[in-house]
């Protein structure tokens, strides 16, 4: 994977691939996206209104893989875009507030609703949002580390306030669904002997072992 540049809009785009944020309202998932995005943050950020979707365009092994990733209010009454939101998504980020419980409560929830919808091999990553928060926080990296590695989901705490660890975030979920994406390609490449023949078409992920990202390598450290 490049070292996280924005990449060249100009470039020609050999893979799409659709990601999707999740989680209640509140804890900070336009945030996350503004600041992969853009690497912008707003203090006066209003709650999301329906659904909105950025993309960020990276160099991965030699492609040009654009990521679409979308972004929508977490309150009850905007359930109903659920179907069309997952439709598509191969890697989901489920995020919660590390300083409020009820985030984290309702994530099995989330996970659930996100199964039901979405293809059932999705890469998803559990995200702690507002590490900056630690004299506030409600919920033990240990506990959702925890319930990360019972899921089978990778995760990180993440700052989207102090840039801290989102793009780890995302190119780990991305780094995932483009192996895999290589992988097919390669066994199709040996039966056709043109290994992109399988470029925009639907991916179907194969499942792999739980994974959660290390916390010795600092990567879910507080800031």
């Amino acid at each position: 994977m490049s070292s996280g540049g924005y990449g060249d809009p100009s470039q020609k785009i050999d893979y799409v691939f659709k990601l999707v944020l999740i989680g209640d309202s509140g804890v900070g998932k336009s945030q996350i996206l503004s600041r992969y995005a853009r690497n912008e943050f707003s203090l006066d950020s209003k709650a999301t209104i329906g659904v909105e979707f950025q993309t960020r365009t990276l160099v991965m092994d030699h492609k040009s893989v654009k990521a679409q990733i979308w972004d929508t209010a977490g309150q009850e009454r905007y359930r109903a875009v659920t179907s069309a939101y997952y439709r598509g998504a191969v890697g989901a980020m489920l995020v919660y507030d590390v300083t409020r419980r009820q985030t984290f409560d309702h994530i099995p929830r989330w996970l659930e609703e996100l199964r039901g919808h979405a293809d059932k091999n999705i890469v998803i990553i559990l995200v702690g949002n507002k590490s900056d928060l630690e004299d506030q926080r409600a919920i033990s990296t240990e506990d959702a580390k925890e319930f990360a590695e019972t899921e089978g989901l990778f995760f990180l705490e993440t700052s989207a306030l102090n840039a801290v660890n989102v793009e780890t975030a995302f190119s780990t979920v991305l780094t995932e669904i483009f192996n895999i994406v290589n992988k097919k390609n390669l066994v199709a490449g040996e039966g056709n002997g043109d290994p992109g023949s399988l470029a925009g078409k639907k991916i179907d992920i194969v499942p792999g072992p739980a994974q959660v990202v290390p916390t010795k390598s600092g990567m879910c450290c507080t800031s």
